[in-house]
């Protein structure tokens, strides 16, 4: 039987560091467009208590998501060693395509997946580059996507990027604005006969009847701010509430179907949104198998990272697996659990053994 093992990773992190006293002389306004009342050090306060950030890292102007995407690409390449031009599929998770420095207007003619082939240099016709558009969970479900490929005899190698630059399509009079950051990250997936390892099961949820737009495009709310313009915004609230009843069931879902008991699961590498809500969610999903949450069974990177969507996963595998995440590694045999959750809204987790 074949298996899909990830053979190389990658990431870029950007070289801006934004710090959470820098937003400290930002005007906010509420949905309202109603300046607040509290300071800005009651509102950074908060902020940090709840999700942890401290610092984000931002891209330098001249510096576009298809950039960083081959920067990551090629450190998965040469961890993997393996021939450019033997590359079946490049899949590329995100959501808002290139976008300028200084301007947040979306291109995304041509694809990203077919710049960062262009980038790289690939010539072969039959490497089949393309874009994955599925909110915060796009590289995880890019991974899934190579699987099903791999596994079908379809492909060989796959590499699975993702990259978003939401510094740059964020309402910088919205809190949330503190949340987002910019950031890449790859792997390469290749076939494998090695039974003992690779992608064991995986899991796959969309809502969309009350929850699609619990994430969507809006104004600014600076009223003097052109109210044509279209930034990222979100309804907390609810995806917290959302997020916490729903993404343990599908990373129960994915466990189930691995034949893997939950003690037997080493790391759980949890999309970085928010810290206080991604305890609550692995929490939950321990207690689901009626066990409680291990202590270092979720390591986090959103504390210097910030949220860099679907970058934020993939960079965190990269940083255990190359020994600069503190206190977490990723040893053979070791099986650890993927899992997101964002716009649409989507969910999905994947359970991969070393």
């Amino acid at each position: 039987m074949l298996t899909t093992k990830i053979t190389g990773t990658g990431s870029y992190i950007p070289t801006i560091v934004k710090k959470n006293e820098d937003f400290l002389s930002q005007t906010f306004y509420n949905d309202k467009k109603e300046s607040f009342p509290n300071s800005n050090e009651i509102i950074i306060k908060k902020f940090k208590a709840i999700t942890g950030i401290d610092e984000r890292r931002y891209l330098k102007k001249e510096l576009l998501s298809s950039d960083i995407a081959t920067i990551a690409a090629q450190n998965a390449i040469a961890d993997a060693n393996i021939n450019l031009e033997d590359i079946d599929y490049i899949i590329i998770g995100q959501n808002f395509g290139d976008i300028k420095g200084g301007n947040n207007q979306s291109d995304m003619l041509p694809s990203i997946g077919s710049r960062v082939k262009y980038n790289l240099g690939i010539k072969n016709p039959n490497c089949v580059a393309y874009d994955v558009i599925f909110g915060c969970p796009g590289w995880i479900e890019g991974v899934i996507q190579a699987n099903a490929f791999i596994k079908s005899g379809m492909a060989k190698k796959c590499l699975v990027i993702g990259a978003e630059t939401l510094s740059r399509i964020v309402d910088p009079y919205d809190r949330d604005s503190m949340i987002y950051s910019d950031g890449a990250g790859a792997c390469i997936l290749e076939v494998s006969k090695d039974t003992n390892a690779g992608i064991l099961s995986h899991a796959t949820q969309s809502f969309t009847h009350e929850e699609a737009y619990f994430l969507y495009f809006g104004s600014s709310f600076n009223p003097s701010i052109d109210q044509n313009l279209g930034f990222i915004k979100m309804h907390g609230r609810k995806i917290y509430e959302f997020a916490l009843n729903n993404v343990p069931n599908a990373m129960k879902i994915a466990l189930d179907n691995s034949g893997l008991g939950i003690r037997q699961i080493k790391k759980v590498l949890i999309h970085q949104a928010n810290e206080k809500m991604d305890e609550a969610i692995v929490k939950r999903f321990y207690e689901l198998f009626d066990s409680q949450m291990p202590e270092g069974i979720m390591p986090m990177s959103i504390n210097k990272l910030g949220n860099s969507s679907v970058a934020t996963v993939p960079t965190l595998l990269d940083l255990i697996l190359r020994g600069n995440l503190d206190g977490h590694k990723i040893e053979k045999g070791d099986a650890i659990i993927f899992a997101s959750v964002g716009a649409g809204m989507n969910i999905n987790a994947v359970v991969y053994q070393y």
